[in-house]
């Protein structure tokens, strides 16, 4: 038998933005809305108990935020609840402009980072982003239940990309909220700061057993083929792992990847 082909890796985050500048209703009372970049995609569920943010973007994006909550009906300080999938500036930078009349949830992981302003972890000011108020009002765990009315959200700790890092999992309409832990196509989310490959396998081999129909991941548009893409990325950060270990010079100095360079410990 022919050993499996080893999955090409792209280091470059280019996502497909095919309704960037478009809000696309995906589901009954959930809508995609895609700022311009740097921002991550923000969801918005409009139910009968609760209007929920998932993720919020880019600081300087608000106001095309808050234009498109606008067209909708709402206005910011109708959002009920904010629920960070992880602790990078393009997912938490709105925060601010929601944090006095919602609250903000994120896994105990990243609310850690984002309270403290750990810039080594959130790259706020790296990205030229700023904000005064990142008070997390509710620290996640794994498997917490949120009911927004006709859905019910099952938070799933699933560390890699970040040690924060959640997918948001609806067990009877069987979607997933992905973050970054894993993109339609063949693209590996990197695991930076905080992040483990070892843990995000282990992450997407979990998702793996569950039923899912659609993921609506962080960037980009939604997947309806999940086994595709998670087996996918679950195949490329072993390699990842497998390259990085052969690379290392048995005895030498350990050299630390961080994004596109390196460096010497």
């Amino acid at each position: 038998m022919a050993a499996p082909q080893r999955p090409h890796i792209r280091d470059e985050m280019n996502f497909e933005r095919p309704d960037e500048g478009k809000t696309v209703e995906l589901a009954k009372n959930i809508w995609r809305i895609m700022p311009p970049p740097p921002s991550g995609n923000v969801y918005l569920i409009q139910d009968t108990l609760k209007t929920v943010l998932i993720d919020s973007g880019v600081y300087t994006t608000f106001d095309y935020l808050a234009e498109e909550l606008r067209k909708l009906g709402l206005r910011p300080q109708d959002i009920d609840l904010v629920i960070n999938t992880h602790e990078h500036f393009d997912h938490i930078g709105g925060n601010p402009y929601f944090s006095k009349t919602a609250l903000i949830a994120a896994h105990r992981n990243a609310a850690t980072k984002i309270e403290l302003q750990d810039e080594y972890v959130t790259h706020m000011k790296e990205y030229g982003q700023v904000g005064d108020d990142f008070s997390v009002h509710w620290w996640l765990e794994n498997r917490n239940l949120i009911w927004t009315g006709d859905y019910k959200l099952k938070i799933l700790h699933t560390p890699g990309h970040t040690s924060g890092s959640i997918c948001i999992y609806e067990p009877f309409q069987h979607f997933m909220f992905t973050g970054d832990t894993v993109v339609r196509g063949e693209i590996l989310t990197p695991m930076l700061e905080s992040g483990s490959a070892g843990d995000f396998v282990n992450s997407i081999e979990r998702l793996l057993t569950m039923k899912i129909k659609v993921l609506y991941p962080g960037h980009g548009p939604e997947s309806t083929d999940p086994d595709r893409d998670l087996t996918w990325a679950a195949n490329a950060a072993r390699e990842r792992i497998r390259e990085f270990r052969e690379s290392q010079a048995v005895g030498g100095k350990r050299r630390i990847q961080i994004r596109a360079g390196s460096q010497e410990a």
